[in-house]
């Protein structure tokens, strides 16, 4: 059972949500993110990655970026630009893409849940990455960035959002990248409890993105329980702040790979050793976008191959048959040496938003090679999660991307 709450949350004023949201923090380099804030200078951005506030020299990690972040946040409270909402709330996110839309409800996610698995997850963290996070939700004393969370799509939960949209709108404005943001809020208690029962029901709820912001909203949770020993459970610690989407609405992009030599290979040698578990056709300029799984496009010096799996490699294990396995067991590991993809260097990932043409670029750039993928299905991910399982790093890309600032949940004082 999935104990999913209502929440005050603290959310841009009227007039204000188009210049705070932003794209996640993780997502931009340092120098993307300082250029960004510039270019506005009301980004959530500034909060999330506060060092673009400081010059050069100033360390990421540091006490002083973490206590930049926190003294912006509330300073924007305190100017008026962030309101919080008086009662608790649900909310409705939408987001619509090139024609495509996904509406998540908005809410706090229980920690006791991650922690008993009713919130499952298909992918390690980095210690790094996490505590960057733990640092900044314990010192803002806020969760910041909502974790994407999918469920199998339930008929009264889609019957309830369809009739909540029907109402205005708080926030419909449409982001440079040209992803429209609609949000409503969810204010009938008949309705908040409904929602609230029908989760209840719910056995299973599934990290699409934000494992490391996930993580660290728990690891901060728990520092506090430790710090409050008296602790009942409903401080607003022992929740975090989450989107959940039914998960037929969600799509799934290709995570591509691209590989900076040949490990010493010749590429003659290369395409014969690769022919031992991949069928290997040659489809010349025109850039092969894989279709089904077991499929793989591979672009190399000026050309493009269609690879499929052969039938002595597939696999029936919810990991160990994914294409992003085959891959990596088959080619990557044996024949180009790279053993831990999470930290080698040769190779670099390209989610599926920036398409083809950029893996071929980079492979006149900077690399040697370049690996197409067929999408991770959404129910590759539900499997491998059920089965208490992890992908292979850079397994999925979800688009679009959760806006940051449109929503926080205030750990303050607790």
């Amino acid at each position: 059972m999935a104990k999913i709450k209502s929440f005050q949350a603290i959310r841009p004023c009227q007039g204000m949500e188009s210049k705070i949201a932003a794209l996640p923090y993780d997502v931009f380099s340092r120098q993307e993110a300082k250029e960004e804030v510039k270019k506005c200078p009301d980004s959530f951005l500034k909060i999330d990655r506060p060092e673009t506030l400081f010059e050069e020299e100033i360390n990421p990690y540091s006490e002083e970026a973490y206590q930049k972040a926190h003294d912006v946040l509330w300073e924007m409270v305190e100017q008026g630009k962030f309101v919080m909402d008086e009662a608790s709330h649900y909310y409705l996110y939408e987001l619509t893409m090139e024609g495509r839309s996904q509406t998540g409800i908005v809410a706090c996610a229980s920690v006791d849940d991650y922690l008993n698995n009713v919130i499952k997850k298909h992918e390690n963290t980095r210690a790094d990455k996490e505590q960057d996070r733990i640092n900044h939700v314990d010192k803002c004393e806020a969760q910041t960035g909502p974790i994407f969370l999918a469920y199998r799509s339930r008929e009264r939960l889609n019957q309830i959002v369809a009739k909540q949209k029907k109402n205005t709108p708080i926030y419909d404005f449409v982001a440079l990248d040209g992803v429209t943001h609609r949000v409503w809020i969810i204010e009938e208690k008949e309705c908040i409890s409904e929602i609230e029962e029908i989760f209840l029901e719910i056995k299973d709820i599934y990290i699409a993105d934000g494992h490391h912001r996930c993580a660290s909203a728990v690891a901060v949770s728990l520092k506090r329980r430790k710090e409050n020993p008296n602790y009942t459970g409903e401080e607003s610690f022992n929740y975090f702040l989450s989107v959940l989407f039914p998960d037929d609405q969600l799509m799934v992009l290709d995570y591509n790979r691209v590989v900076k030599d040949l490990n010493q290979l010749e590429e003659e040698t290369f395409l014969l050793q690769i022919s031992e578990y991949f069928i290997v056709e040659k489809n010349g300029e025109i850039p092969y976008s894989p279709y089904k799984k077991g499929t793989f496009g591979m672009y190399l010096n000026h050309s493009w191959y269609k690879l499929r799996a052969k039938e002595s490699i597939k696999s029936d294990d919810p990991v160990d048959g994914l294409d992003v396995s085959l891959l990596q067991n088959y080619l990557l590991d044996p024949i180009l040496g790279i053993k831990e993809p999470k930290t080698d260097k040769r190779i670099d990932f390209v989610g599926g938003i920036r398409g083809l043409r950029e893996l071929e670029k980079r492979v006149q750039r900077d690399c040697k090679v370049a690996f197409a993928m067929c999408p991770t299905s959404m129910e590759e991910l539900f499997a491998v999660s059920d089965a208490s399982r992890l992908m292979p790093p850079k397994s999925t890309w979800f688009e679009p991307k959760l806006r940051s600032g449109l929503f926080i949940h205030s750990i303050k004082n607790q």
